[in-house]
C-alpha cells in the first residue's frame, strides 16, 4: 500500500516546532491588546467572487494561484488567499461600520498555489491588522509602528522599512497611461510575462524578478512623479510622522503591492536575514475596497505578516519560544485497579490546577519511571495493584529529596497542592 503523505506545500507543524509559533502569537496578541485592537475570525472558504472583485481579476493571485472549485450546490468557492477581503466582507455583512471605525486583527491559514520554498508554502499563515474608517495619515503611521514594534519585540534583526505612495485612482490612471506607453516602446526587451502584463496589470511589471526586465525598468517613469499635490502632501505627512516615531525608512519608488485594492501609502518591512525573500510584513492603504465590495466609501489601511518567514528568521536567530510543558506530577500505574485509580487521581490533580501526565503504556514500572525522570516532573505517583487494593499510592520525589511516602489519594492531593507548581 502506498504511503500517505501531505500534499506538496501543505506542511505539518510538529510539537517541537510549535513553541516558537505560540511565542509569536502570544507577543502579537499582547501588542494588539495594548493598541486597542479586537480579533476577528473569518471562514477559510469564501465565494470566489469576493476575491475576483476585491483583489482584482488581472492579479496573479486570482488568475494563477487560487484554490477554487464548485461545491455540490454549484457555487464557485475559493480557499482564502489573503485576509483583507474576508475581513471587509465580514464587516459589511454584519454592519460593524455602523458602530464606528473598526480596529481589527486576524490570524490563520491562507492558500495560494505557488512554488514552495523556505518560508513560503501553499498553505501559509498570516497575522494581520485592519483599520477601517481611518483616513488620517496618523493611521498609516500607527499601523506601521505597531508592525515595527512587534517585529522588534520578537527580536527580528536587520529590519528595514520600504515606503512608497501609490496615489489615488486618478494618479494611478495617469501613471498607468505613461508607463504603458513607455513599456510598449520597449516590448522587445521585456520577458514574455512582462509583455503579457502590459495590457492587464502594468504596475506589477515594476515588481518583476527577471534581471533583464529589471535592467530595462531602470529608466522607467516613476509613479511618485505623477502624484497630485494632495497625494504628495499626504505622503509627506506620513513620512514626518514616521520621523517623529524614530522609525527609519527608505523610499522605494518601485514598490507596488500585488493586489489591486491598494492606494496611497504602500510599505514593506524586510529583514536582511532572509536573502532574496526579504519581506516579512507588507501592507498599505486600500480606501476603495469597502466600496468595491458593496459598502460605503470607507478609508482603510492594513498589513499582514507571514508567519512561516517570521519563524524562519527567529529560528535562525536561535529563538526557541517557551520550553516544552513540564508536568508537576507524573502518574505511573500497572494493573486494572491501579490504572483506574491513576486516571481518577490524574483527573483530580488537573481539576485542582496541577499539570499531571498519566502514563498509559502499561509497561513495567522501571520503564515508566524512566519516562517520569525524562519528563522533568518533580513528583511521581506510583500505583500498583497492591496499593490500589489498600486505597493507597506511593509518592516519590524525583528530585532526590526525602523518602518515598505511602499515602491516601486525598493526602497526595493536599500535599501536592502546596508543593507542586
Amino acid at each position: 500500500m502506498e504511503k500517505l503523505q501531505s500534499l506538496r506545500g501543505m506542511v505539518d507543524l510538529l510539537p517541537a516546532q510549535l513553541p516558537v509559533w505560540q511565542h509569536v502569537e502570544a507577543v502579537a496578541r499582547d501588542h494588539f491588546r495594548r493598541a486597542g485592537l479586537s480579533e476577528i475570525r473569518t471562514p477559510l472558504l469564501e465565494v470566489t467572487e469576493l476575491f475576483a472583485r476585491g483583489i482584482g481579476e488581472a492579479t496573479d493571485v486570482v488568475g494563477k494561484e487560487m484554490y477554487s472549485f464548485e461545491d455540490r450546490g454549484q457555487r464557485r468557492c475559493t480557499l482564502r488567499p489573503e485576509g483583507t477581503a474576508s475581513v471587509v466582507r465580514a464587516v459589511l455583512e454584519h454592519g460593524l461600520l455602523s458602530q464606528g471605525p473598526q480596529r481589527l486583527w486576524y490570524g490563520g491559514p491562507m492558500f495560494r498555489y505557488e512554488r514552495p520554498q523556505a518560508g513560503r508554502q501553499r498553505q501559509f499563515h498570516q497575522i494581520g491588522l485592519e483599520f477601517l474608517g481611518a483616513a488620517d495619515p496618523r493611521s498609516d503611521a500607527e499601523a506601521i509602528a505597531i508592525a515595527w514594534d512587534l517585529l522588534t519585540a520578537l527580536g527580528v534583526s536587520g529590519l528595514a522599512l520600504e515606503l512608497n505612495s501609490l496615489g489615488d485612482a486618478s494618479d494611478r490612471a495617469a501613471y498607468r497611461q505613461a508607463l504603458v506607453g513607455w513599456l510598449e516602446q520597449r516590448r522587445e526587451q521585456l520577458d514574455p510575462e512582462a509583455c503579457e502584463r502590459i495590457a492587464t496589470n502594468p504596475l506589477r511589471i515594476l515588481d518583476s524578478k527577471n534581471p533583464a526586465t529589471q535592467a530595462v525598468l531602470a529608466d522607467a517613469p516613476l509613479l511618485i512623479d505623477h502624484l497630485s499635490a494632495a497625494s504628495r502632501q499626504r505622503f509627506e505627512q506620513v513620512r514626518e510622522l514616521l520621523d517623529r516615531l524614530a522609525i527609519p525608512y527608505q523610499l522605494n519608488p518601485r514598490l507596488v503591492r500585488g493586489l489591486d485594492y491598494y492606494a496611497h501609502t504602500a510599505f514593506e518591512i524586510t529583514s536582511d536575514q532572509l536573502g532574496a525573500q526579504a519581506t516579512v510584513c507588507g501592507g498599505g492603504r486600500y480606501d476603495g475596497l469597502v466600496e468595491q465590495l458593496g459598502g460605503p466609501a470607507t478609508a482603510a489601511i492594513g498589513w499582514a505578516i507571514g508567519m512561516e518567514r517570521l519563524v524562519v528568521l527567529l529560528e535562525r536567530a536561535g529563538a526557541t519560544g517557551a520550553a516544552a510543558p513540564v508536568p508537576a506530577v507524573y502518574v505511573v500505574s500497572r494493573g486494572p485497579l491501579a490504572e483506574a485509580m491513576a486516571l481518577d487521581l490524574a483527573t483530580q490533580l488537573r481539576r485542582r490546577g496541577q499539570a499531571a501526565e498519566l502514563d498509559l503504556s502499561g509497561a513495567a514500572f522501571a520503564r515508566q519511571l524512566k519516562r517520569a525522570d525524562r519528563s522533568g516532573a518533580p513528583w511521581a505517583v506510583v500505583i500498583g495493584e497492591s496499593e490500589a487494593e489498600q486505597g493507597l499510592v506511593l509518592l516519590k520525589n524525583l528530585l532526590g529529596g526525602g523518602a518515598e511516602q505511602r499515602l491516601s489519594p486525598s493526602a497526595v492531593l493536599a500535599q501536592l497542592a502546596g508543593s507542586a507548581g
